[in-house]
């Protein structure tokens, strides 16, 4: 198979592997559309604030699942194929696959383009590319969240620990560059987000403990 058709097929599969949501999971569960609820995100982050924190782990453990679904079948597929790509190559396609997964997962078709913010897919994807810098990193999300009472802190901290290690450890120069439009889109789609943080508005870590599950 052609390289430019196996890059626009894990583009097509990513995409769609990215738009099943666990939002959906906790809508059928709670009859709740975290888009209309909260700050309007489908992600695993809104649905802790907005139902609690056992809903909040079901969203994130669908959303991490798939990111390290998409990301084993990548390897899979190029370890069967090693023959026929560089390994440069090899990682451009796992990490095309991850920005694949993480658009769909932000913009799926079948929620107008509007869904998560991908901070759980993400998360999966690393465990799948090197699960002990992974750990670290979720570690660290724990820790700045619980410190700092704010999600938003340990969610950004987890894109740059990902663009770090990508910059480091990961070859090509292609890698690294999705990595960092990742870490951009993340920012972009956290805006207000850090704006209510500046501002003392945004829900605290704490407020979804109190909530029944």
């Amino acid at each position: 198979m052609e390289k430019a058709m196996v890059f626009f097929i894990i583009i097509i599969i990513g995409y769609f592997i990215g738009c099943i949501h666990g939002s959906k999971v906790a809508q059928f569960l709670s009859g709740v559309d975290l888009k209309k609820t909260g700050h309007g995100n489908a992600g695993a982050s809104n649905a802790t604030l907005s139902l609690g924190w056992k809903y909040g782990i079901l969203v994130a453990l669908i959303d991490i699942g798939k990111g390290v679904g998409a990301i084993l079948c990548a390897i899979y597929y190029l370890s069967s194929n090693a023959s026929q790509f560089t390994e440069v190559q090899m990682w451009l396609l796992i990490y095309t696959m991850a920005a694949s997964v993480i658009l769909g997962h932000n913009f799926p078709f079948h929620m107008g383009f509007k869904g998560g913010k991908g901070t759980a897919s993400i998360i999966g994807i690393l465990l799948a590319v090197d699960w002990k810098i992974a750990l670290c990193a979720l570690i660290l999300f724990v820790i700045l969240s619980l410190a700092t009472n704010y999600l938003i802190v340990g969610v950004l901290e987890f894109y740059i620990v990902f663009c770090t290690a990508t910059y480091l450890w990961i070859p090509g120069l292609g890698p690294t560059i999705i990595s960092i439009l990742l870490l951009c889109i993340a920012f972009i789609l956290h805006i207000e987000n850090i704006k209510r943080l500046f501002n003392g508005t945004e829900p605290k870590v704490t407020s979804a403990f109190k909530k029944a599950a």
